[in-house]
């Protein structure tokens, strides 16, 4: 049984505190087997990943935009681009060899796809039904229910944006083997237990402080 977290931001993520390096330092230190590396659409956190020296097994993905919420790919080394609508952007990412987690599906405030696309948990691999960052766990635990009525594994993630909650988020994966492709085979078919803690209230809402703070930025200069 490996001990995962399959959501986790670098600072190639433009909301990413940490450097992949301290990101894989601290899974290491956790006592992690394996780590999703899942940057705002792009790879190139991920890439950098895989080449460096590290006893944590490096599963490279991205979280995507699309037009209705986020989507998680894992085991692509390519970009799947952003902007487009959910159903298309399953298909590209399908057609890429991705294996397909909905993150944080019933979270309004952080662009959970479930809540605008009914079909969502059915279009994908996994659920993340526990996710790290949340004031309360009623979105967690309605995200495992939808999940188990759709005979659709769970999945859990820490969604760090500093490596200090690296780990807060877990996924237990029955694995043939400690390799990427070995969990990715395990969570399609649906050998995954999901757990955790959650990331400190005042951490949480620093960071989503800062967030739309830059929203704002943005938008002011359009």
């Amino acid at each position: 049984m490996l001990k995962c977290d399959l959501h986790i931001h670098t600072s190639f993520s433009r909301d990413g505190e940490s450097t992949v390096e301290e990101v894989l330092a601290q899974a290491a230190r956790v006592g992690l087997d394996a780590v999703a590396i899942t940057d705002h659409d792009t790879v190139e956190g991920a890439r950098y990943a895989l080449t460096l020296e590290t006893p944590v097994t490096v599963i490279p993905g991205i979280e995507v935009s699309t037009r209705q919420g986020h989507l998680i790919v894992l085991g692509v080394l390519d970009p799947v681009p952003p902007g487009r609508d959910f159903a298309e952007t399953v298909r590209i990412a399908r057609e890429m060899g991705g294996v397909l987690i909905l993150p944080h599906p019933y979270h309004q405030w952080r662009h959970g796809v479930a809540l605008k696309v009914s079909s969502a948990i059915s279009l994908v691999d996994a659920v993340e039904a526990f996710n790290s960052r949340y004031i309360t766990g009623s979105a967690n635990r309605r995200a495992a229910r939808e999940a188990r009525l759709a005979n659709v594994p769970c999945v859990g993630g820490s969604d760090a944006h500093n490596a200090r909650f690296v780990g807060f988020g877990l996924t237990l994966v029955d694995a043939e083997g400690t390799g990427a492709d070995a969990v990715l085979a395990a969570i399609r078919a649906g050998k995954t237990y999901a757990g955790g803690h959650m990331t400190p209230l005042r951490t949480y809402t620093r960071q989503s402080l800062k967030g739309a703070v830059r929203k704002i930025r943005k938008r002011v200069h359009l």
